[in-house]
């Protein structure tokens, strides 16, 4: 009996160290492409589900040569960290579901916490499980695990300090400090009953444009196919490598799931003490739980690659990839949030999160070095760029003192062009890229610089990009510009705000859909449903801003569209007027506002 033991325990760990050397080919492996790692993804998860299943076969034997429940956990989780891989690379909710079951399950199994192990390289294995497991849980939106895990992650870096005192654990303790600050600042957290971000058949599908949209043909439709998101400006809200501008715009471009999104308990029974489950083919979870999470009447989401802090050279190596294998008849979104030149940095009223507030002297010093920064003459106004200084502007990407090598100029997009492009600037230099040529492109840019009724919302360290948070949570961004604040007991007001501005985006796309002015770049993407809540959104934005501050100072805090949308859509128009109008009423901030036509 002891050899047959010593031979389960030998051929267990030979499955380990095999299933671990195959998962390191594909763990660093770029998360953009179409066809990267495929192969060896299918591979590798070959050989973690042989492992499971062997040690689930021969547990008895296992445990008794010594087998720690925390090894266990540590392959369920890798098989996570597979899945949420995948969903990276495809964005394929599947994959984002199923890397959620398997953390849960070794959550709510306790394989770290209960083998009380004083092992300081267990503990560490320990935080990474909680680290994953938020990042998944927050694109989940799965707000109350958020917090469980949260609270249990400060509780084991106060453990971990408390018991390995010769170890400096100030990473993990800034990593709690990160969650904390993200959960502060997403709506999801701030305003439980908020609308999602991902685009809801529910709230976003206007019964009264439906039949207009059906029809609409241009003589050129696009199916949007693949993103690009990258957000890069000092200090800014994220966790891990996802910022909250990026996080926001990659939830405004996946479906909302209609259906429950709630697991259910996982049923579990005991072998030998321990917590085991045999009811998946998995060995550790139920598969039909994963099709009760997921929907699938819906379409495919589009593919995402997020970048967190790119240089210049890895994001456009990252363009062209996507660009050479974009399918025939599709558009490719490129998302891209940054500061303009290092100086443009300090326009902030606040350095960072946590530094002390700005002087009223040290405040105006910056604004008016801003005014100097951004006088740029009536050529530059109107899109038109001597050569002299075509690459005067441009965004910034990268640390101090990096030079030329961490500007990405206009003139770099150019290239990419080539193929169907539907461009967002959120940069206090993206009306440089009015100047861009090449091929007709789809361009949203944002203001020069934010507007807001109280000056340090605009502090984009503690709240995020307003221009992205238009184009993802428009009322949300609305009311943080206005100053309304919302609760739960303003559930109600937000309900009948929300109908405000439903019915106004149903009116506003039938005009898109109707009109004869329409320019075929805005037409022929006018049919996804996504790019056409980003067209409709901006459209809001522009409104409410052109109303929010003075004619002389629209240059300076209202966005712009290139092509130009239909008049019949313009700030000015009585149709959007009102509609911004009344919601300002409703939320009793209409002295804030300068109407023209109402």
């Amino acid at each position: 009996m002891a050899e047959e033991g010593d031979v389960v325990s030998k051929t267990f760990r030979a499955l380990v160290e095999r299933a671990d050397r195959k998962f390191a080919r594909v763990r660093d492996f770029p998360s953009y492409g179409r066809a990267q790692g495929q192969h060896y993804f299918q591979k590798v998860f070959k050989a973690y589900m042989r492992l499971w299943k062997y040690q689930q076969e021969h547990r008895t034997e296992l445990v008794k040569a010594g087998l720690n429940r925390w090894e266990i956990g540590e392959i369920a989780g890798r098989i996570g960290q597979l899945y949420f891989g995948q969903y990276t690379r495809t964005s394929e909710a599947r994959f984002l579901v199923e890397a959620y079951v398997f953390y849960e399950a070794i959550l709510k199994r306790r394989y770290f916490e209960g083998c009380k192990v004083k092992d300081l390289g267990v503990r560490f294995k320990e935080l990474r499980f909680y680290a994953r497991f938020l990042l998944v849980s927050l694109i989940l939106n799965r707000t109350q695990t958020v917090k469980v895990v949260v609270e249990k992650l400060k509780a084991l870096v106060d453990d971990c300090n408390a018991n390995f005192r010769e170890t400096n654990f100030k990473e993990w303790k800034l990593v709690v400090q990160e969650i904390v600050r993200f959960m502060n600042a997403d709506t999801t957290f701030t305003i439980p009953s908020a609308r999602p971000f991902r685009y809801s058949a529910i709230f976003d599908c206007h019964p009264s444009s439906v039949q207009y949209v059906a029809r609409f043909h241009a003589k050129k439709v696009l199916k949007f196919r693949d993103a690009i998101l990258m957000s890069y400006h000092r200090n800014e809200v994220k966790f891990a490598e996802l910022t909250l501008d990026a996080y926001r715009m990659l939830q405004c471009l996946e479906w909302e799931s209609s259906g429950s999104f709630y697991p259910k308990h996982l049923a579990e029974t005991k072998e030998n003490g321990v917590v085991v489950d045999y009811s998946g083919t998995s060995g550790l979870i139920d598969m039909k739980l994963v099709a009760d999470m997921t929907d699938p009447t819906l379409p495919p989401n589009p593919r995402k690659a997020i970048l967190y802090r790119p240089s210049v050279t890895h994001l456009i190596a990252v363009m062209a990839t996507i660009c050479e294998e974009l399918p025939p008849e599709s558009v490719i979104l490129v998302y891209l949030s940054a500061s303009g030149k290092p100086s443009h940095i300090n326009a902030s009223p606040v350095e960072s999160s946590g530094g002390p507030k700005r002087t009223t002297k040290n405040k105006l010093t910056s604004h008016n070095s801003l005014e100097q920064n951004f006088s740029s003459p009536e050529s530059h106004i109107n899109g038109k760029k001597g050569s002299s200084d075509y690459y005067d502007d441009y965004l910034w990407l990268g640390s101090k003192g990096n030079g030329g090598s961490s500007n990405l100029y206009p003139g770099d997009i150019i290239p990419f062009t080539r193929r169907p492009l539907f461009l967002v600037i959120d940069s206090d230099s993206s009306h440089a890229f009015k100047a861009e040529r090449g091929e007709k492109a789809a361009l949203l840019l944002s203001p020069f610089r934010p507007m807001f009724k109280d000056p340090f919302s605009a502090d984009i360290t503690q709240n995020g990009s307003q221009f992205t948070f238009f184009l993802t949570a428009p009322l949300q961004a609305f009311c943080q510009m206005t100053g309304f604040a919302l609760s739960d007991s303003d559930i109600e007001v937000l309900n009948n705000a929300e109908n405000i501005l439903s019915t106004a985006f149903s009116k506003w796309e039938v005009i898109l859909c109707k009109s004869p002015s329409l320019d075929l770049v805005w037409a022929q993407v006018l049919s996804d449903p996504f790019l056409r809540r980003l067209i409709i959104r901006f459209i809001f934005c522009r409104a409410v801003l052109s109303a929010f501050c003075s004619s002389e100072e629209s240059e300076q805090y209202v966005p712009v569209c290139l092509p130009q949308l239909p008049n019949s859509l313009s700030p000015k128009a009585e149709v959007v007027q009102s509609s911004v109008s009344q919601l300002a009423n409703h939320l009793n901030v209409a002295d804030g506002f300068h109407f023209d036509n109402t």
